[in-house]
């Protein structure tokens, strides 16, 4: 009977237990479910809240972009427009100053070759004219040398331009209405090794020169400077 009534005891005991487990955990739940209830609703409020101002801050935020992606394409149509016009006005600046350097109204510099031309030797019975530097000898070097490229040239400092004149006056040759005697330095820049190869070619302006008695002699320089064309403002 004894172990009867334990066991009862027992069981009595544990139902007791389990039954306020039960209760107390219903009891919390509730609680539980009331708090989040209530704890739902507010955070719904507020994440609707900072869901919609975020949306809005996205919203904007796309706007400035693309309003920056606008100006970025006019910023880079302007630099394409500026560059083309920096492009178009230092083909202007070059372009002039080509000109000047043509028409002989700037200094040059840069280098070339020298060319000098001597009257020959001679005899006293033989005619002195068949020995002197002639304006077309002068003729035939300079037009040689226009031809090769040369991007200017001067005789005895006189720098050509494109209505130049040389005329044979005796002993003397006047480039543009100066005289000048003998002998006559030509110089002339651009690239030397080609204004040399053109000027020697056999059967050309050298070959030419000598076969009329003429002193040729041709150099190359490094550098050679030209002033301006005399009696030209620069």
């Amino acid at each position: 009977m004894r172990r009867v009534r334990g066991k009862y005891v027992i069981f009595s005991f544990v139902f007791l237990i389990f039954g306020f487990i039960l209760a107390f955990s219903y009891s919390q739940a509730g609680k539980d479910k009331h708090l989040n209830v209530q704890i739902t609703d507010k955070q719904y409020r507020m994440e609707k809240n900072l869901r919609n101002q975020l949306i809005s801050i996205q919203g904007r935020n796309q706007e400035l972009q693309n309003e920056l992606y606008e100006k970025q394409d006019n910023v880079r149509q302007i630099e394409k427009e500026l560059f083309q016009e920096e492009e178009y006005y230092h083909t202007l600046a070059a372009d002039a100053e080509k000109y000047r350097m043509f028409l002989g109204k700037v200094k040059v510099k840069g280098p070339g070759v020298e060319i000098l031309l001597e009257d020959g030797e001679y005899k006293k019975e033989e005619d002195a004219n068949n020995y002197l530097v002639h304006e077309h000898h002068v003729f035939k070097v300079v037009n040689e040398l226009i031809v090769s490229g040369a991007s200017a040239i001067a005789i005895n400092g006189q720098r050509l331009k494109s209505d130049s004149y040389i005329v044979c006056s005796g002993p003397v040759i006047t480039v543009d209405g100066n005289p000048f005697p003998a002998p006559f330095k030509i110089t002339a820049l651009g690239d030397a090794d080609a204004l040399i190869s053109a000027v020697t070619l056999k059967g050309g302006a050298r070959d030419q020169i000598v076969n009329d008695n003429i002193m040729f002699t041709i150099e190359k320089k490094k550098q050679i400077v030209l002033d301006p064309v005399l009696g030209e403002s620069t």
